[in-house]
């Protein structure tokens, strides 16, 4: 079979797929842990919308690289977020990826390879979450940056968490530890760093032996409550995300 453009159409995106039609996507950047930039962030709703296009694809694993998911980031570039049709890509962006996650007609399986404080939410939307016991979670850039969490962080909180618990973590930015992480429901499994990504290809590999319809629209049915949530939620979150960027130039020197 012949292996598909899209596999090496996207450079911080390394994909591969068993004869069983498990795909593994993994984040990097530069074969090193993933630090969001611009053209990831850009390509990561592309990428999906091929891999959603592919039926030989039945399960989706999702990870990241080395010892995190993703802690560091670098939107160097051209692109100044301050600037209303600039914010308007990242708008976009932003609300494509997570339509294009919660669309995929396929189970995903998110193998938490570490610490996740940038865009969580991409790896704790997996319809199973396999975490590392060194992992923690916290929504670290929005109030650092002193901008509003609205890119959809503060809807899959919310629904993992609970209103006031949510609240309170976007406010203080609580980091949860991958054992609380797993006490108060946010993962499913915590295991040692080494067996994240076996565990999370295991459970990959049995449910790709079920019938291919199946596949496809169980997870449809279960993400109803999820899609609807993220579309309201960052409708307006978005674009009050992008207020408090655009008024970042107003603000004295500190």
């Amino acid at each position: 079979m012949e292996t598909p453009a899209y596999f090496y159409g996207f450079p911080d995106f390394a994909i591969e797929r068993t004869a069983s039609g498990v795909l593994t996507l993994r984040l990097h950047s530069g074969g090193e842990p993933a630090a969001l930039s611009v053209r990831l962030h850009r390509d990561f709703p592309r990428v999906l919308r091929e891999i959603a296009d592919d039926r030989d694809n039945r399960v989706l694993v999702l990870t990241g690289t080395g010892d995190r998911f993703m802690t560091e980031m670098d939107m160097r570039g051209d692109r100044q977020a301050f600037k209303p049709l600039h914010w308007d890509e990242i708008y976009w962006e932003g609300r494509q990826v997570l339509r294009a996650l919660v669309d995929l007609p396929m189970p995903v399986v998110a193998a938490i390879n570490g610490p996740a404080t940038i865009h969580s939410e991409w790896v704790l939307l997996g319809d199973i979450t396999i975490a590392s016991d060194t992992a923690y979670f916290q929504d670290f850039p929005h109030l650092a940056g002193e901008v509003v969490p609205g890119d959809g962080v503060h809807v899959v909180w919310e629904e993992l968490l609970g209103i006031n618990r949510a609240r309170y973590a976007a406010l203080t930015q609580q980091v949860f530890q991958a054992d609380e992480a797993l006490r108060l429901g946010m993962v499913n499994e915590v295991v040692p760093s080494a067996d994240v990504l076996p565990r999370a290809l295991a459970l990959a590999e049995q449910l790709a032996s079920k019938p291919p319809l199946l596949l496809r629209l169980t997870p449809l049915a279960l993400r109803q409550r999820l899609a609807r949530r993220l579309d309201e939620g960052t409708t307006l979150g978005l674009a009050l995300e992008g207020l408090t960027m655009a008024d970042k130039p107003y603000q004295p020197p500190v």
